[in-house]
């Protein structure tokens, strides 16, 4: 299948009689080095006088096509995509349907037309990974998939070759949850493609496309799509949704043909241009690079520059990193793929350690009441990551809590009294409240053997 050149899809054609020839006119100006055939087969009322070999050519790319979706299904979705050519998988986390059929996109990426022969219905959809969280599903505009004659399918503007993805990128903000939910289930879903698809955002945002633009570009040829205009593009398929596997996971054995979080690293080392792979690469001749990342908000280190000092004074070369330095995603990738240690309170700017270099230590401050979200969302997939993992859990004396409440108060001694309370008390005092203030002469310790797996001994 052809490449198309990379530019954004502008305007739409002319109503009225002359509609029909415009468009395909328009598709000849912008896939004008496509093959004619590439595209010609994806519409249903085509009369040209094709030949055997070209019917059989077309055959083989729509089972090539099958054959890529086919792997993020199994079971009865599989075969299911096999005979009727579409298909949905539901669960937990996830939202996602196929169609190995041509398609037709519509409303800014909210509508998918497919054409049936038989029963006419409608599905919706809701592009994002995170369908337990309802309240956040609420930030996500609905897909509408709808399964129609061919009499009543709108006319194409646009032609294009390759399948569409769509996803949204309606919540964002948060480095965690923008790889857990977005990042990963895009590589996931589109990595056996080839960088052949185009991605059609919803819920449109200018600023994270730009701020992933790297890792997009990776996996897609092609621009990401903001289809506001109103024009209809056609597709030769499309996804709709993406994989999940968990919080900062990839699991092999979900689909066939599935990849490893190793894979997915060295897709980001790719992606970002990171030179160095493993820890034991960075030259012993000098000293070894401490991140510590600062917070600016609730959990913060109320004696960052004394962990500072301490760093320095064992041998570190120690970079402080603070919002506005994390918030440009291009340079932070590369400072952490060439360190040695990462330190951080429990917080989204420890998603950061999926950048470490192999065998490098993320250090992770354990503040009160965060102890299982702490080994879930950061312990757990650090050892995916062939990383180090050490963690410093602190004492009650050290959190702004103590002060707050006194060390007797159900806060301090009894956490699953305010569990019982739900998530929103929960939030409000472990982790919107608490600041943390480092005992220095315990953390010498984790800090000594950081620098020792590193391959360094203390100054």
């Amino acid at each position: 299948m052809g490449k198309e050149s990379k530019r954004p899809v502008l305007g739409a054609a002319s109503t009225g009689c002359l509609l029909i020839a415009v468009s395909l006119c328009i598709a000849l100006l912008v896939l004008k080095d496509e093959p004619f055939l590439s595209w010609r087969n994806q519409i249903p009322n085509w009369r040209g006088n094709g030949d055997a070999g070209e019917l059989g050519e077309v055959t083989g790319e729509r089972d090539a096509l099958k054959d890529l979706l086919r792997r993020l299904v199994r079971g009865e979705e599989r075969n299911q995509l096999q005979v009727e050519g579409f298909t949905c998988h539901f669960d937990l986390h996830t939202e996602m349907c196929l169609s190995a059929k041509p398609v037709r996109i519509s409303n800014g990426g909210l509508t998918v037309h497919v054409r049936s022969d038989g029963s006419q219905f409608r599905r919706l959809v809701r592009p994002y990974a995170r369908r337990e969280d309802r309240g956040a599903m609420k930030l996500v505009t609905q897909v509408q998939i709808l399964h129609r004659d061919a009499a009543n399918l709108p006319a194409c503007n646009f032609m294009h070759s390759t399948p569409a993805v769509i996803f949204s990128t309606g919540i964002t903000g948060n480095t965690f949850h923008e790889f857990s939910e977005i990042i990963i289930p895009l590589f996931l879903t589109c990595q056996n493609f080839r960088s052949q698809l185009k991605f059609v955002a919803t819920d449109y945002n200018q600023r994270w496309i730009q701020k992933y633009s790297s890792i997009l570009n990776r996996l897609s040829d092609y621009e990401a799509l903001n289809l506001a205009d109103g024009s209809v593009h056609c597709f030769p398929g499309v996804v709709v949704g993406l994989r999940y596997h968990g919080n900062l996971a990839l699991n092999t054995s979900d689909v066939a043909g599935g990849h490893s979080m190793r894979e997915f690293r060295q897709f980001l080392r790719e992606s970002y241009n990171l030179k160095t792979k493993n820890v034991h690469e960075i030259t012993k001749l000098r000293k070894p690079v401490l991140i510590l990342i600062s917070r600016s908000n609730s959990r913060k280190f109320l004696n960052e520059d004394a962990i500072m000092e301490l760093a320095q004074e064992l041998g570190f070369q120690v970079v402080m990193a603070g919002p506005s330095t994390i918030s440009n995603l291009e340079q932070f990738a590369k400072m952490v793929g060439s360190c040695s240690v990462l330190i951080g309170v429990h917080g989204a700017g420890l998603a950061n350690e999926i950048f470490l270099p192999d065998g490098a230590v993320v250090v992770q401050v354990v503040l009160l009441g965060l102890e299982w979200a702490s080994t879930n969302y950061f312990e757990i997939p650090a050892t995916t990551m062939d990383l180090q993992y050490l963690e410093y859990k602190i004492e009650p004396q050290e959190s702004s809590l103590a002060e707050e409440y006194g060390l007797d108060h159900p806060v301090i001694v009894d956490p699953l009294s305010v569990f019982a309370k739900g998530y929103p008390a929960v939030r409000a005092v472990y982790v919107d409240g608490q600041n943390v203030t480092i005992n220095l002469d315990r953390f010498k310790g984790t800090l000594v053997e950081a620098m020792r797996r590193v391959g360094h001994s203390t100054t």
